[in-house]
């Protein structure tokens, strides 16, 4: 893996961050027989060509609810071969026992995991102390560096600052996805970490509005479709080049749109058929994308410039 990013935080301590820019996060392509691994290959490697600088595996995007225990490990041990250490390997693992979690941490150091990507237990709604637990349970299962994922909308469970800050105190997190869409909670938590732990932004109608936070890049369903694009919003802004990531920004906001009009990951699974991807649909109990849906996103596509032969 490529050595991480070692900027220096303001109190002179450097900065734990397993990559700074655009982190996709993968979907699960699926065929008849199961996970179809030929076409996640296929994925890796244009993202490897694109330059996207991580690859996240087996979180919402990802399908991995619906994923049996032996299918997230493969889909981790593939991502990670094909990567070939070019760019870090993120595996999620999550679900409401912190058990079966720990285990599959254990599963993903075996794949030769990275790093973690852990949200919130979903359903049980446990207190933050017991998130704390929870958390360091895990950390402890597989001895991994951890991306903590805020998505209170799917978890119903909020992982507050002044939590984050807590666990902060173990080197092991170095980075924060932050998908709550409430940025004065994403400015708690940067005026708390102090510029210790990356902060990425899990919304990609909120990338620029983190990073002008302090925040280090995203963990992108956009990029799925417009990797370089979505990794050089990221980069332009961190270099200085800010009109040109307001207008990528911007520009991109249509598609954003329509990639959650219906639960994610439908839309982007569709999306990623027109791209020439085969993909499959999403696994029940989400439906393929409706027809109405399926029109709107070539018509976006097109405009921007991402269909094959076009544009």
């Amino acid at each position: 893996m490529p050595p991480a990013p070692q900027n220096v935080t303001a109190g002179g301590a450097p900065e734990r961050a397993l990559f700074h820019g655009s982190g996709v996060a993968l979907v699960a392509p699926f065929s008849a027989a199961g996970l179809n691994e030929p076409v996640l290959r296929e994925l890796v490697r244009f993202h490897l060509r694109e330059g996207t600088d991580a690859l996240v595996v087996n979180g919402s995007t990802g399908e991995a609810v619906t994923m049996s225990a032996a299918e997230q490990r493969r889909a981790a041990e593939l991502v990670v071969e094909e990567a070939g250490g070019r760019v870090p390997v993120v595996v999620g693992v999550g679900g409401s026992d912190t058990a079966a979690v720990a285990r599959l941490a254990r599963a993903a150091r075996e794949a030769a995991a990275d790093a973690l990507l852990l949200a919130p237990p979903p359903y049980n709604k446990p207190t933050q102390a017991g998130l704390l637990a929870h958390f360091r349970a895990v950390l402890d299962a597989a001895d991994l560096p951890l991306i903590a994922y805020n998505v209170p909308g799917r978890t119903a469970c909020n992982l507050l600052p002044a939590t984050v800050a807590e666990l902060a105190a173990d080197a092991r997190l170095v980075g924060v996805k932050e998908a709550s869409g409430d940025l004065s909670q994403v400015a708690e938590l940067a005026r708390r970490l102090e510029g210790r732990v990356a902060i990425y932004s899990g919304n990609d109608d909120q990338v620029l509005p983190v990073l002008a936070l302090g925040g280090r890049g995203v963990i992108s369903v956009l990029a799925n479709l417009a990797p370089r694009e979505t990794a050089r919003l990221a980069h332009a802004f961190l270099e200085g080049a800010l009109d040109e990531a307001l207008r990528l920004q911007l520009r991109f906001l249509p598609l954003i749109a329509l990639l959650f009009r219906e639960p994610n990951p439908t839309p982007v699974k569709a999306a990623l058929r027109l791209l020439g991807f085969d993909v499959g649909e999403p696994r029940l109990p989400l439906l393929p994308a409706s027809g109405e849906t399926l029109a709107a996103l070539r018509a976006e596509l097109r405009a921007l410039g991402l269909l094959p032969g076009e544009g």
